[in-house]
């Protein structure tokens, strides 16, 4: 099948480079020139596990493609996916421009039957505004639009889209339905065909639920530190309750990253607009706004103040695996280091050069971890990087500051940090002091 995504970013690439691994023709189509120069050349603009390789294997083998031209990309194409960004605008709904910009541009360039699907998570009621859109442009009503959501982790999205759990496909006829259903099957996933408004739901709700996991279990952790409970030993066993599960009960700092915040926000402006008060979202993002300055606030207990002390945060990205700085935990915690006077170092293994650019500039970025908690006097761990989980700890036991670590991420078990004899401040769990 021939395949055109419109828009490489973190959705568009990965989708395009795996439809093109399964045998699809595709062509994946961005107006930054320099992008898509670099992108011929395999050099990718974000950082996902596997992903490189793939750009350059599909490319080798003349089954991916890159240009700057809409038409070239879409005159062979059976399928044209549009997978543009949604920004969030200030008031928390979801930015649509550029997603009515590709529809004006599919409608002046259409000139025969396509299947139109949205991968972007846009609100309810999109799908039928880009078919207005293009009806308006083209001067004709031979094409599909549907609905076709995303659901990959940032860090294992090859993994997810190449082992996807279900297909949600949103669509108006039974032709694009079988197209879209012909796409999908190579994945052996389940595949779920609803009408479109139905399909628009599914991305905001799913993410909404799993945004209340995590919130719930960071209120159930904060409650433990209070009654001396350890969260970890809590969470797995309420997991044990299949109709409860393990993922996403994992006590930290929050949540971050491009899809959780803004579409949490999003969901309640849709809410809104149908006069609903989604009182309980409203709550979700209240904890998890609250939960970011955690760290910070057991510095501040254990400490009092924190002017003149060497503070070494360890992983700035979101969470492991991405160099995505977007509503990670870091950008929060070490702009009220600044304000605190504190001298901040931060490390991490893939961040490092995006965190520069989003991090105050006072935070010095470090190449490696023993550089980051020399002379420290407080450690903060923010992301569960691997090399943060299996770092020496005797290093850290040995240093003549003794730093206090506060870790955001449970990185350790507590007797095993108690070999050490470090101070350890955790989440939801007792304090080794």
């Amino acid at each position: 099948m021939n395949v055109c995504v419109i828009g490489t970013g973190y959705v568009g690439l990965v989708s395009g480079v795996c439809f093109s691994d399964i045998g699809n023709r595709v062509t994946c189509v961005d107006l930054d020139e320099s992008k898509i120069n670099n992108l011929k050349k395999g050099i990718v603009p974000i950082y996902e596990p596997g992903l490189k390789e793939l750009v350059i294997k599909n490319s080798s083998a003349e089954r991916l493609f890159f240009t700057t031209d809409l038409k070239e990309g879409m005159d062979s194409a059976d399928v044209i996916i549009i997978a543009v960004g949604t920004p969030e605008k200030e008031n928390g709904e979801a930015d649509l421009r550029f997603v009515e910009a590709v529809a004006k541009s599919i409608g002046e360039n259409i000139s025969d039957y396509k299947v139109i699907v949205t991968k972007s998570t846009v609100p309810v009621g999109t799908n039928r505004r880009v078919k207005s859109i293009i009806s308006e442009y083209c001067g004709h009503d031979q094409f599909d639009v549907a609905s076709n959501p995303e659901f990959l982790r940032e860090g294992s999205a090859i993994y997810d889209t190449m082992n996807m759990e279900r297909a949600i496909i949103g669509v108006e006829s039974q032709k694009a339905g079988d197209i879209l259903r012909k796409l999908h099957e190579p994945f052996d996933t389940t595949i779920m065909v609803t009408d479109i408004e139905t399909a628009e739901m599914i991305k905001y709700a799913s993410n909404a639920f799993l945004a209340t996991k995590i919130s719930f279990i960071n209120e159930i952790a904060n409650i433990c530190e209070k009654l001396n409970a350890n969260v970890i030993d809590v969470a797995k066993g309420m997991g044990l309750d299949d109709r409860i599960g393990e993922k996403f009960l994992s006590a930290g700092i929050g949540y971050g990253g491009s899809c959780f915040p803004k579409d949490t926000k999003a969901l309640i402006q849709i809410s809104g607009e149908v006069e609903h008060d989604f009182r309980l979202l409203k709550s979700v993002i209240e904890v998890n706004n609250k939960q970011q300055h955690r760290l910070i606030e057991k510095a501040m207990k254990r400490f009092g103040r924190l002017e003149g002390m060497n503070v070494a945060l360890l992983g700035l990205a979101f969470k492991p695996n991405t160099d995505d700085m977007r509503e990670a935990a870091s950008i929060v915690i070490s702009s009220e280091l600044v304000k605190q006077g504190a001298t901040i170092k931060g490390y991490d293994p893939i961040a490092k050069e995006t965190a520069k650019k989003v991090l105050p500039s006072q935070v010095t970025i470090t190449e490696t971890l023993d550089e980051t908690i020399k002379d420290a006097d407080i450690i903060m761990i923010l992301t569960d990087w691997q090399e943060i989980k299996e770092m020496d700890l005797s290093k850290i036991a040995d240093s003549p500051n003794k730093p206090v670590i506060f870790d955001g991420r449970n990185c350790f078990s507590l007797d095993h940090v108690a070999e050490f004899g470090i101070e350890y401040h955790s989440i939801g769990r007792p304090s080794l002091v």
